[in-house]
């Protein structure tokens, strides 16, 4: 699959990085990709690299490296090392994402930690009396539940009116998510209201879909809305990440997931601008008041080496044939294939058109599967992983209104370099056992 050839992805296929990455005169094998993950659970099928992400073995050697020189010698690693390998790996993102300068880019932990970053700017602007009580927040229904529960910490308790997006399930083309998000703008502006941010995810976790975030920033600028931050946490080394074009006042991802980072590493990039106020670190400590990127590259004694091995992952990246670039190209067509095939197989259909996918894509489940709540998706989840030896999240969609024998269930595959055509013929199997034993998810105990 590694080798199959590239064609158009999701996404400008003339995207290009400004400083072009030096490939490997001789391409990574099969065998080599193999050893790179070789501490992955041999009789598991992992096909659900999107909740997690994967770091190879030559990756996490860097990051041990880099643990033994702090302990080696803390003093010197803080003073003479850990700032400047900071720096280089914001200087690598700040290429990787096309943004104007290394300042707008700051290293956190994950994306939940930097919505907290945004979230808690804009709950400051109803405590400060900057935004009238009632001012909006718009996000997706989609949104990811971490960040809407940081919207209720933030937002609602500070006085905020949030209004989600209502978006269909399975999506049939962008048409339906643009329809609905200038909607959900006239409500948020009713009454006088203020639509103070919007939140506005690039690829929606469950279900998943690429979410056309150009044309929704483009709305949101023609609408006056305050500010824009995307959350990403998928995107990048899964889809096209371009600060210049998309255009947003924030945006963070995480480098774990599908960049191939040890756990845990996400990037938040502020556009310089005078209407962008001046964000904080919730971890106060002693860079506060120094800028967002030097607050977040110390923030107390604990182990920074996520952040300090992105040179050595972008080594590993460019063993492949085309780099990033091309490792993205291969996932997105090979999901879609095993897509297709799962489908073919039980007789369902995909979640979404092959183009709004990135390396994930969702495939309804056998509706006989008696899929009818959230329960029955975390039990069902369960039994394959114990049962089967398979790895992959599941998603109930409600019926609407009059739907009879509707597929409810779906599940989210992922595509990575290291996964096999046979992982998704083990999860087609495990399917099609169930079915012909007459299995329903209310066989399975709580």
């Amino acid at each position: 699959m590694a080798s199959s050839p590239d064609h158009h992805l999701n996404g400008d296929p003339k995207t290009h990085i400004s400083k072009k990455p030096k490939l490997s005169p001789t391409f990574i094998t099969a065998a080599e990709i193999a050893a790179e993950f070789s501490h992955h659970d041999p009789n598991v099928a992992r096909i659900n690299n999107g909740s997690f992400g994967s770091c190879p073995a030559s990756v996490i050697e860097a990051q041990q490296r880099w643990q033994l020189k702090y302990l080696a010698q803390p003093d010197h690693f803080y003073f003479n090392e850990l700032k400047k390998g900071i720096h280089q790996s914001r200087t690598i993102i700040k290429e990787l994402i096309n943004a104007d300068h290394v300042d707008e880019v700051s290293i956190v932990d994950n994306a939940t930690t930097a919505a907290a970053i945004v979230l808690q700017q804009t709950a400051w602007g109803f405590s400060e009396r900057k935004f009238d009580k009632g001012d909006a927040v718009v996000m997706l229904h989609y949104a990811y539940g971490a960040v809407k529960k940081s919207i209720e910490a933030y937002v609602t308790r500070a006085g905020g009116y949030v209004i989600e997006v209502p978006l269909p399930f399975p999506l049939k083309s962008n048409d339906e998510i643009i329809a609905e998000f200038k909607k959900a703008l006239e409500r948020g502006k009713a009454n006088g209201r203020r639509v103070r941010l919007a939140v506005i995810d690039h690829i929606t976790s469950m279900p998943c879909v690429v979410i056309p975030v150009e044309e929704l920033v483009k709305i949101c600028r023609e609408e006056g809305v305050d500010q824009i931050f995307v959350d990403a946490a998928h995107s990048i080394g899964c889809t096209d990440v371009d600060m210049k074009r998309i255009g947003a006042d924030y945006y963070t991802s995480n480098l774990h997931k599908w960049f191939f980072c040890p756990p845990s590493i996400a990037f938040l990039y502020c556009r310089k601008s005078p209407k962008c106020p001046e964000l904080h670190h919730p971890v106060v400590s002693h860079e506060y008041g120094n800028g967002l990127a030097i607050e977040s590259a110390w923030i107390g004694t604990r182990d920074y080496s996520p952040q300090l091995v992105v040179p050595s992952v972008l080594e590993f990246i460019n063993r492949f044939e085309g780099g990033i670039e091309g490792i993205k190209k291969r996932n997105h067509e090979t999901v879609v294939e095993m897509g297709q095939m799962l489908a073919k197989a039980w007789g369902t259909h995909l979640g979404c058109p092959p183009e709004m996918c990135a390396s994930m894509i969702m495939i309804g489940l056998p509706a006989c599967l008696g899929i009818l709540s959230e329960k029955d998706t975390h039990k069902l989840r369960t039994h394959l992983r114990e049962k089967f030896g398979v790895e992959v999240p599941i998603y109930f969609r409600p019926p609407k209104n009059g739907e009879v024998e509707s597929i409810n269930g779906y599940c989210r595959i992922s595509h990575q370099v290291y996964n096999k055509v046979d992982d998704y013929y083990k999860f087609r199997d495990a399917i099609n056992q169930l079915v012909s034993e007459g299995f329903t998810c209310a066989q399975l105990s709580s």
